[in-house]
């Protein structure tokens, strides 16, 4: 019986329930859209755009709260990196590098695949209408930024006086616990 190699060399990381979800992702192949529909302008050396966007995606679910951190979280986790499929790490620089060469014409693309995700793969979309009422929470919330700050605007901000401001809007499906609709807006 031949078995995958990455099966035979043994991999231990700190991430260990990350790495099954991590499987579990891989085997959905649940980014398929994003690589489908998302075209970044930007040539292939080692890595494709899409897999530069897909470690980006890792290194957030292993808690990265900047690209600089995925050299840190995920290039030295080589069982997380093949736990979602992934035989190396774009090193950070290259991530950034693709991450700017985004036009809005990616972030549509991005959206309508996200989009395309959740209709696949969300209960709340599937939910019976006849059978019962699907509960939906919207949440506005305001986020203060700074001036150069995408959708930035003079706003009222609790204890800010002449705070500059976005909305972050949220549409939840309460009984899934799934967010439907996630978007900025303007002050």
């Amino acid at each position: 019986m031949n078995e995958p190699t990455m099966n035979l060399i043994p991999h231990f990381t700190g991430c260990a329930s990350l790495a099954v979800l991590g499987v579990k992702i891989h085997q959905l192949d649940l980014l398929a859209p994003i690589r489908k529909l998302v075209q970044i302008p930007q040539k292939t050396v080692k890595d494709t755009p899409f897999e530069k966007v897909s470690d980006t995606f890792i290194g957030i679910l292993a808690g990265a709260t900047g690209i600089v951190e995925v050299n840190a979280r995920l290039r030295s986790d080589r069982a997380l990196q093949l736990a979602f499929g992934r035989s190396r790490c774009a090193e950070q620089s290259v991530i950034q590098e693709t991450l700017s060469a985004c036009t809005s014409d990616t972030v549509k693309q991005m959206e309508q695949a996200v989009d395309e995700i959740y209709q696949h793969h969300s209960q709340g979309y599937r939910h019976d209408y006849h059978q019962q009422y699907q509960i939906l929470d919207v949440d506005l919330t305001g986020l203060p930024c700074g001036k150069k700050a995408a959708l930035a605007t003079k706003g009222y901000f609790a204890g800010a006086r002449n705070r500059r401001g976005r909305q972050l809007g949220r549409v939840l499906a309460t009984r899934y616990g799934e967010v439907v609709v996630d978007r900025l807006f303007e002050g």
